[in-house]
């Protein structure tokens, strides 16, 4: 018999509104904690783009680095935000773009007035420097022969196939290359619309003075169109997948991915406890069998990166080469195992204590983090949904760009140096799996 349980209310309160330009505001009241947090989210990514305009979205986001009307060079700018305590934050994903500055609270509508200069009146100056910049980003996920040797853009591309989700964020070399200013501003004027964003505020405020003091401050953004991605398709091929890339290592990086259930699906609340049940610490079934009982390897990681129409589950370690094919066996009757035995009452017990854990915690963490899991889903399909979710859920921090274990994971996959590759993918109901490894 089960003893059921409550979470107790959160410690903050999500109010929502719209300003006169469509703009999405979620202020995110947070009275016991000493910092607050601004972020806007706009529906820009890599799932957004096109062959041609294929690392567009990341360009962009660093040509916003260069400064905007009242701040015209990057020097401005920063200078602007940093003499207020705080530091301009950005990242691109598959299906958003996102900017944050950290403040005291004092400071939130100063920091609301330079977003709001940034995103009406971006100065897109130094294109050909900041070109410089990307393109030595790019050369981290390549190898001394020029090429791709990132495992999670590699392993995406088998996932996705021909569909933008499996296009590389930063884009194809060719492409930043050849990105002109008018392509930019083309970009810009297609995607950073109002409507097509949503700003999150958290910190101890009140939601009528941060709904006043972003209507000033966002008045001139102009209110453009809502922008819908494509939706998701599985590469076309049936049956099980594998991708290898050669690259010189003493280790093979290997990904197992299966497709999953997306956000919206009524089951993936308990495709989440799943995960946590697969690993969220050293004695769940995926540490312990993989490195503590087998040896197979030093660290293995279970996660799951989803999206409001899509998800993929994945699986991701590095060994010797020679330990590769025992690591995958292993990793794979032990997902497959899940369809055959239910979990254990006391595992579902200990997936119940992560959940109340996550909540206490979330009560206990800064308004960036707090501000992160309120507006991190504005990139996929509905962000009020996503947003009044996370800010009661545990998801993991927008500053680390790896999936923890057993918790979602948006935004950028990390982009640490790789060496090898390896994915598989299948639908969650299916035994059918795709892998791709490089050794």
């Amino acid at each position: 018999m089960t003893t059921p349980f409550e979470l107790r209310s959160p410690p903050y309160r999500v109010a929502r509104a719209r300003l006169s330009n469509g703009l999405r505001l979620l202020t995110i009241q947070t009275p016991h904690l000493h910092t607050a947090s601004v972020c806007l989210y706009v529906r820009a990514g890599s799932r957004y783009e096109t062959p041609v305009t294929n690392g567009l979205s990341h360009f962009l986001e660093h040509m916003l680095f260069r400064g905007s009307g009242r701040y015209p060079s990057s020097f401005a700018l920063n200078l602007a935000i940093e003499e207020l305590g705080g530091t301009l934050y950005a990242e691109t994903g598959r299906d958003y773009s996102l900017y944050q500055i950290t403040l005291h609270p004092k400071q939130v509508a100063r920091g609301l007035e330079i977003l709001g200069d940034l995103f009406s009146s971006p100065a897109f100056r130094d294109i050909d420097l900041e070109r410089k910049i990307v393109i030595e980003e790019i050369l981290e996920d390549l190898d001394d022969r020029g090429r791709n040797v990132n495992v999670d853009d590699q392993s995406r591309r088998l996932a996705w196939g021909k569909h933008p989700l499996g296009y590389p964020i930063t884009g194809p070399m060719r492409n930043v290359r050849r990105f002109s200013l008018q392509d930019v501003r083309a970009h810009f004027r297609q995607f950073y619309g109002a409507a097509n964003m949503v700003l999150a505020v958290a910190g101890p405020l009140a939601a009528q003075v941060v709904r006043r003091d972003a209507q000033a401050a966002f008045a001139r953004v102009r209110s453009g169109a809502r922008r819908r991605p494509r939706p998701p398709e599985l590469n076309g091929r049936s049956g099980p997948r594998f991708r290898a890339v050669h690259n010189e290592s003493a280790q093979t990086q290997v990904h197992v991915l299966f497709h999953a259930l997306p956000e919206t699906d009524p089951g993936y609340a308990a495709l989440r406890a799943l995960i946590r049940v697969l690993d969220d610490g050293m004695s769940t079934r995926l540490h312990y069998q993989i490195c503590d009982q087998k040896g197979l390897a030093y660290s293995v990681a279970g996660s799951l990166h989803s999206y409001h129409d899509a998800a993929l589950l994945e699986v991701d370690a590095a060994c010797s080469h020679a330990k590769l094919p025992a690591l995958v066996t292993e990793t794979l009757a032990m997902l497959g195992r899940f369809r055959e035995e239910l979990v254990g009452v006391r595992r579902s017990r200990r997936a119940v204590r992560l959940v109340r854990r996550d909540r206490a915690l979330l009560s206990r963490r800064s308004a960036g983090e707090t501000r992160a899991r309120a507006g991190e889903g504005a990139a996929g399909g509905d962000p009020r949904r996503r947003a009044a979710g996370a800010a009661a859920g545990a998801a993991v921090g927008h500053c680390s760009r790896r999936a923890q274990p057993g918790a979602v994971a948006q935004g950028r996959e990390d982009r640490d140096g790789v060496r090898v590759a390896a994915t598989s993918s299948s639908t969650s109901s299916s035994t059918s799996a795709t892998s791709s490894w490089a050794s």
